[in-house]
């Protein structure tokens, strides 16, 4: 299986894995799996912490490839699909993970409700 994180299972998965659903747990856990983390994920976590709203462990940028995690780059066929995404979802972030999902062929590992508002694969976080 072929899985993006979203940031807060990214989260959960680093720093609390008993949070993860059992299924989340054993497919994020399988080195048989791919597991991807968006750039997109990592510059929400930056922003977020340098204004004070998240706490982030010093090492938690260096933790991401110690876990095995590949890290999807933003490219313009994303933003092209993002571009062409109704508005279920106001959070410009979480938008563009759901077009690099769809666009990449990748499963969306979220408990995000409004993510399944789209036409993109999702496993629960």
């Amino acid at each position: 299986m072929r899985v993006l994180l979203d940031t807060h299972t990214l989260l959960w998965a680093l720093h609390q894995p008993a949070a993860l659903s059992t299924t989340a747990q054993e497919v994020i856990g399988s080195a048989e799996n791919l597991v991807c983390v968006s750039l997109v994920s990592l510059w929400e976590c930056a922003i977020k912490s340098s204004i004070g709203k998240l706490d982030l462990p010093a090492d938690f940028f260096e933790a991401i490839p110690k876990a095995g995690y590949c890290v999807l780059q933003i490219e313009i066929p994303h933003l092209t699909a993002y571009l062409g995404l109704p508005m279920h979802h106001r959070d410009p972030f979480d938008r563009l993970l759901v077009a690099q999902a769809q666009t990449s062929g990748l499963v969306l590992v979220t408990r995000d409700p409004e993510i399944a508002k789209y036409d993109v694969q999702t496993l629960l976080a």
